[in-house]
């Protein structure tokens, strides 16, 4: 008898102390949904780890306003359908006259890699295939020696060829480098803005290249 007693009063104590335990967690969880666990079948909430989030709101507009293509004031005594790439701001102006240029973002040759002068265009390409010269396969063997053109190929949409330099103004597949000093030498643009720049500059267009504070190449040029 006593051993059924005390069975019978300890499973009383156990339902109470349950009874009350559970009655205390529901006031927290209705408090704070997020309390220890969320209930079964709903997703947990998830924060992106600190070196994932993106940046700014701000900043990546501003950065995207600053390359879009755009009419903008620019003086110059160069005649209308003259190119002028300024190198040290990653601009590149298509003269209208009367004081206008079409401004396009761009990116530039990386340290070393500079050039300034004058040029013309010599030929122009649509989907141009691209034959890496011999100096940069040196530097970086593992180029293919031969791409096609196509939506892959690095010179991307359109090429315009700088005299008898091996350098060019053309697409790009990486369109997140404008802005950047990133090449070889030759002259980034969007697809979609080396499209509309293509369409406007004829064989013989001259292309003037700004001087940088360091530069390493004349406007003969020999890195691609």
């Amino acid at each position: 008898m006593f051993g059924k007693s005390f069975h019978s009063r300890s499973i009383q104590g156990l339902t109470i102390a349950a009874a009350f335990a559970g009655a205390v967690f529901a006031t927290a969880a209705s408090a704070n949904p997020f309390f220890l666990f969320p209930p079964l079948g709903q997703p947990q909430p998830y924060e992106p780890p600190a070196a994932a989030m993106p940046r700014g709101e701000d900043e990546g507009v501003a950065e995207q306003s600053r390359f879009k293509r755009q009419i903008v004031d620019y003086r110059t005594a160069e005649a209308a359908g003259t190119v002028i790439i300024d190198t040290p701001h990653t601009y590149l102006y298509y003269v209208l006259g009367n004081g206008k240029a079409v401004r396009y973002g761009i990116g530039v040759g990386r340290e070393g890699f500079t050039w300034s002068g004058t040029q013309t265009v010599s030929r122009k390409a649509e989907w141009p295939d691209w034959t890496p010269p011999a100096d940069m396969l040196q530097r970086q063997p593992y180029l293919p020696r031969f791409m096609a053109g196509g939506p892959q190929n690095p010179l991307g949409a359109r090429a315009m060829y700088l005299g008898g330099t091996i350098y060019r103004i053309h697409g790009t597949n990486a369109p997140a480098t404008i802005g950047g000093r990133v090449s070889s030498g030759c002259i980034r643009m969007t697809n979609d803005d080396v499209i509309d720049l293509y369409s406007r500059v004829n064989v013989g267009t001259k292309v003037i290249v700004l001087p940088v504070e360091h530069h390493a190449d004349s406007a003969r040029g020999t890195h691609g």
